[in-house]
């Protein structure tokens, strides 16, 4: 379970980051605030990446607490993962300060990210036997 979580961890993180640079490559204003804020600060190089590894390291854990306890591991994992990564557009769109060219690349990043990770490791959890069975 963890190498796959990190091997795709790592191509999310690759991906994420390409599609900031790319971003920035065709004018995309890099710079949000925080939810409500009134200034915003420099989306740097690296942050897509990290955010995305941040996110990959949180839902291994959850994969891994749902292989050993979970009735319907893959299942559970895949509904969950799907609602995070839903719950997870409120910041872009609630970013203060901020372009809406940039809350809108921001919230894509959050479904590249999500279409890489969930699954690969909802394929792996389909082979965890699950709780019960």
């Amino acid at each position: 379970m963890w190498l796959v979580s990190v091997l795709a961890g790592l191509a999310a993180a690759t991906a994420t980051e390409l599609y900031g640079l790319a971003a920035r490559a065709v004018g995309v204003p890099m710079e949000a605030g925080n939810i409500g804020a009134s200034v915003s600060g420099p989306i740097t190089t690296g942050m897509f990446a990290m955010g995305t590894a941040v996110s990959v390291f949180w839902g291994t854990i959850l994969a891994v607490l749902l292989a050993r306890c979970a009735r319907h591991p893959a299942r559970t994992y895949l509904w969950t993962t799907i609602a995070l990564t839903t719950v997870s557009m409120a910041g872009p769109y609630l970013a203060g300060a901020t372009a809406t060219s940039t809350k809108l690349m921001l919230a894509l990043a959050h479904i590249v990210a999500a279409a890489i990770v969930i699954p690969v490791v909802t394929r792996r959890l389909s082979h965890a036997p699950g709780r019960g069975q």
